[in-house]
């Protein structure tokens, strides 16, 4: 064990004097959490707000019913601004120089009660071909007022014309709902869910100085000459594992509290946090440790290990929230440590304590355990005929 250690202060010593190494573990992940954090503040936070233009044609109940009911409470919210445009002219234009995301424009005869199944006009949405999110999002909005006043109409059909006129009011009370859950107390802030995914995604590139440099000893023959000495195997590989632990947990740390202090990041629970770096790092090592003994030469085994982290990250949802486009993306991405870890950090927002993280943690030991037992298994086939003749001799 004491041998283990040796050749763990070595590398590490290495490793702090070289410059790429702090890149990786610390500069890089540090900038572009800034970055992402500035530039996807709003959206990640919940703070867009689309403005949109409003051209009322029909001045009646239908019109009347469309602004208290369905876009009042989101104006309200802070969620939409409504901008009254003059013309169905002056509202194209508008949305055409993106001054609104896109324009309402309640047809005129909207609120005619109509017998049968034949739709009235309605509501037209003009959208900004610059602005499509906020386009679809209008787009919503009238497509679920209109299937309810559609619904109601039919309901009514039998009815009488004035029933019709005097009820279509009261009829389309509310359709569209807008309610706070507690999973808003769940979402992180951007600059917390940036901080923590750069964080995990540049951990799988910062353990590979480590586990990977058995391969640069073997290339350089230094592997030789310290198989030569009374060394253990295991010894050497304890110590190349204890570098990679030691340096994936310093720069994890070291991003968590450097995050707070300059962006303002909200990890959560200290012991939480803890506990999921812990995780964290060790299945970023094991994974690591599987793809270097699959290689044969260290660019080899850094270009594996660069696609393989990359790959992870992505479906982990460390650039941008996986979860949330559901289906197979999101259930592969449940296959990742990263994702295990973004959800601790989730899950400890709001005050939670430790136990939060539990099953994160589990999930990612895991991880690290069915890796950590192949790169085991792998490993052997970095010990060569030549390396073990010069142990015999």
């Amino acid at each position: 064990m004491r041998a283990a250690f040796i050749i763990a202060s070595k590398d590490l010593r290495q490793r702090l004097r070289d410059r790429s190494a702090l890149l990786t573990a610390i500069v890089v992940p540090l900038v572009l959490a800034s970055i992402f954090g500035l530039i996807f503040h709003d959206a990640i936070s919940g703070r867009v707000t689309f403005t949109f233009g409003l051209v009322d044609q029909d001045h009646g109940p239908v019109s009347k019913a469309f602004v208290s009911d369905a876009l009042a409470p989101l104006e309200r919210s802070g969620l939409i601004t409504i901008r009254r445009e003059p013309t169905v002219a002056a509202g194209r234009n508008d949305a055409d120089q993106d001054k609104v995301a896109a324009t309402f424009v309640v047809a005129r005869g909207a609120s005619v009660p109509l017998i049968g199944l034949r739709r009235s006009p309605g509501v037209t949405v003009l959208g900004s071909v610059d602005a499509s999110i906020g386009a679809q999002v209008a787009e919503s909005i009238a497509r679920s007022f209109a299937d309810r006043v559609d619904a109601k109409r039919i309901a009514l059909t039998a009815a009488l014309q004035a029933r019709i006129t005097a009820s279509l009011s009261a009829a389309t009370v509310t359709p569209i709902a807008i309610t706070d859950v507690s999973t808003k107390n769940r979402q992180l802030d951007a600059g917390t869910f940036y901080a923590a995914g750069m964080a995990v995604f540049f951990l799988f590139f910062t353990v590979q100085f480590g586990i990977s440099s058995v391969l640069e000893e073997r290339r350089d023959g230094t592997l030789a000459r310290m198989l030569v000495a009374p060394i253990h195997r295991g010894a050497v590989l304890g110590g190349k594992l204890i570098t990679s632990l030691v340096l994936g947990f310093a720069s994890m740390v070291v991003l968590a509290v450097a995050t707070h202090l300059l962006i303002s990041a909200h990890w959560g629970n200290a012991l939480g946090v803890a506990m999921l770096i812990a995780a964290g790092v060790a299945a970023a090592t094991c994974a690591m440790a599987l793809v270097a003994t699959l290689a044969r030469t260290p660019d080899q085994a850094q270009s594996w290990q660069g696609m393989v982290a990359l790959v992870l990250g992505m479906l982990g949802g460390t650039f941008f929230p996986v979860a949330q486009a559901g289906g197979l993306l999101a259930a592969l991405g449940l296959a990742t440590p990263q994702a295990w870890f973004l959800r601790g950090i989730e899950n400890m927002t709001g005050g939670a304590g430790p136990s939060a993280v539990l099953g994160p943690v589990a999930a990612m030991l895991a991880f690290a355990l069915i890796t950590g037992s192949l790169a085991s298994r792998a490993s052997t086939g970095w010990w060569s005929d030549e390396d073990d003749h010069d142990r015999r001799d």
